[in-house]
C-alpha cells in the first residue's frame, strides 16, 4: 500500500530570523499605545523589600532555628522509635505465626 505524501514546494519552508528580546520592551513596561491592563498582584514584589538601615533580628532567627532544630531531632526519634517498634511486632507476628508458644517477651526485674 502507498502512502500519500503532499507534494511540496521550496517556497513552502522559510526560514524565520531569530530576534533576540532587548531592552525596548523590557517585561515591566508597557508601550504608550497599549491600553493598561491590570497587572496580577503576583509581579509586585516591594511588598517583601525591607530598608537597607533596618537590621536583622538575629534572637528571633536563633530562637526560630533553635526550635526548628528541636522539632527535627523530635521527628527523627519518633521515627525511629516506630521503626524498631513495628520491627518488634513483625517479630512477635512471625512467632506466633509458625506456633511456637514463648513468643511473648517477659522482663524480669532483678529481686535484692
Amino acid at each position: 500500500m502507498k502512502t500519500q505524501r503532499p507534494i511540496s514546494s521550496d517556497e513552502e519552508h522559510v526560514v524565520l530570523k531569530f530576534r533576540p528580546r532587548t531592552s525596548a520592551h523590557p517585561p515591566g513596561r508597557r508601550d504608550e499605545h497599549e491600553p493598561a491592563k491590570a497587572q496580577p498582584a503576583a509581579n509586585d514584589l516591594s511588598r517583601y523589600e525591607r530598608p537597607g538601615d533596618e537590621g536583622d533580628d538575629f534572637r528571633h532567627r536563633m530562637l526560630a532555628n533553635v526550635a526548628a532544630l528541636a522539632f527535627t531531632v523530635a521527628l527523627t526519634a519518633i521515627g525511629i522509635w516506630l521503626a524498631v517498634s513495628i520491627a518488634d511486632l513483625r517479630k512477635t507476628q512471625d512467632c506466633v505465626l509458625m506456633g511456637r508458644r514463648d513468643c511473648a517477651r517477659i522482663s524480669v526485674t532483678p529481686q535484692g
